[in-house]
């Protein structure tokens, strides 16, 4: 959007001065400050307005298409145990000492980004974890913050829409380890500048091509400076050993699936960059108790899974859905769908990974935006191979009962694509919809209903 269209509404606000790349000779008492680079000086401005508030921050950025949210709510355990009070922006919220605001976007503009982190350093916060999208990068979001560490988690198809191709959706994700430099040298931390890298993502390569900071792989395979061995996955946890340097720790948590692994590894890593023993580590982060819409069980009577995940690419739904496969009992029913007026290319690809791992799939709306929702879920299921093991209801309440209805003792019902999110996006409004709130509503319902006809 081109801020020159705002000047005269801030002008009339109280403006004084207006940075802007094309001179107004009919602006009147203003002072205008002409430069062709706005978003360079915007960034410098806006960082000494706020007091280059990251230099008082032990400050971790995290980027990826999938796991950020949980891996920065790790991050942010790991680092409270050790440091005290820890600031948090990300997609599900910004936390700011006890105060907790509702998230406008993951990685939000330049300017509340300082300004948010000012009010941790008044709060009294000396570390802060931030989600870092292709979007933010992109577009400077997070310029002129000074990070300790950068964490990669993986990069698959998306984003598209915006970034063209798979080559400038990465390109757009090394950025932030392109400026991380050699070493901090600030009063809450002074020594080298890492970057946590899944060495397992194909990608991996290419995002620290240019990084000058220290790399420390994660992942499973012997190569990885930090890795996961003997895991054993359950319906009730994992169980895997951390291994660092010839060091080993058992760990056990109540996450689930391989991908949370991954996770717990980046976590453990940023632990490893600040020099804590690998115990210490371990034991800080056996009380992490999850993340809301990440694989959120819904508590039910029915003798049933039920789980609520944000699962919206191909990836991120193949990657949940192949760890419930690992656990599974009974079959797996997934409720899904994909938003509107965002990367159409992955529809029918969500569909496919669905149709793979799932008994049966029931298509239903996001996000739907200005698209009608029965043209997404048409398009969505030119993915499946078959038309049986499916069916399309595009409203997600009477979707998700479908689900419970169907669903026997020991199945697991997979409701994924809003996780966290307490509304949906329609064309002309925006409603409440809560994911876990409806499916606990769905799932007494249902057990009233075969407690009444068992009765009878």
């Amino acid at each position: 959007d081109d801020g020159n269209r705002y000047i005269s509404e801030a002008v009339n606000a109280g403006c004084v001065a207006v940075l802007t790349d094309i001179y107004d000779p009919f602006l009147e008492n203003v002072t205008q400050l002409i430069s062709q680079n706005v978003a360079g000086l915007e960034a410098d401005l806006v960082a000494q307005f706020y007091g280059g508030p990251s230099d008082s921050l032990f400050t971790v950025g995290i980027t990826g298409t999938n796991g950020k949210t949980i891996t920065s709510y790790l991050v942010k355990h790991l680092l409270e145990q050790f440091d005290g009070s820890v600031g948090l922006v990300g997609t599900v919220e910004y936390i700011v000492g006890r105060s907790h605001y509702a998230a406008t976007r993951t990685t939000p503009d330049i300017s509340t980004n300082h300004k948010l982190l000012r009010e941790m350093v008044m709060n009294d916060c000396k570390a802060a974890v931030m989600e870092v999208t292709s979007h933010g990068l992109d577009q400077g979001r997070v310029a002129n913050i000074d990070f300790d560490v950068a964490i990669f988690t993986n990069l698959s198809l998306d984003h598209l829409d915006y970034h063209g191709d798979m080559d400038a959706y990465c390109a757009a994700k090394a950025k932030l380890f392109q400026g991380l430099g050699k070493t901090s040298s600030k009063k809450v931390y002074t020594g080298p500048k890492f970057a946590v890298v899944n060495r397992e993502d194909p990608r991996s390569g290419d995002i620290v091509k240019d990084c000058q900071a220290t790399v420390l792989w994660y992942g499973f395979g012997k190569e990885c400076d930090v890795r996961a061995e003997n895991v054993e996955l359950s319906h009730l946890g994992t169980e895997f050993d951390l291994v660092y340097q010839g060091q080993r720790q058992a760990v056990k948590w109540p996450l689930i699936g391989r991908f949370n692994v991954y996770n717990y590894l980046a976590a453990a890593s940023v632990g490893i960059c600040r020099g804590w023993a690998l115990k210490d580590v371990v034991k800080a982060l056996d009380s992490f108790e999850g993340v809301k819409g990440r694989l959120q069980e819904v508590p039910n009577r029915l003798g049933v899974q039920v789980l609520v995940d944000f699962a919206h690419t191909d990836d991120a739904l193949r990657n949940v859905l192949e760890c419930l496969t690992e656990v599974q009992k009974g079959r797996i029913i997934t409720v899904f769908g994909c938003g509107g007026c965002r990367d159409r290319s992955k529809r029918p690809k969500m569909a496919a990974a669905a149709e793979k791992y799932s008994s049966f799939v029931i298509v239903t709306s996001d996000n739907p935006r200005l698209e009608a929702p029965e043209a997404i879920c048409a398009e969505i299921a030119q993915g499946f191979s078959s038309k049986e093991g499916y069916c399309i209801e595009p409203d997600r309440r009477l979707a998700i009962r479908k689900a419970v209805e169907e669903a026997d003792l020991g199945d697991i019902v997979l409701i994924a694509g809003k996780g966290h999110e307490c509304y949906q996006v329609f064309a002309h409004e925006t409603i409440e919809f809560d994911d876990v709130r409806e499916a606990q509503r769905i799932c007494e319902e249902v057990a009233e209903e075969r407690t009444a006809f068992s009765v009878v």
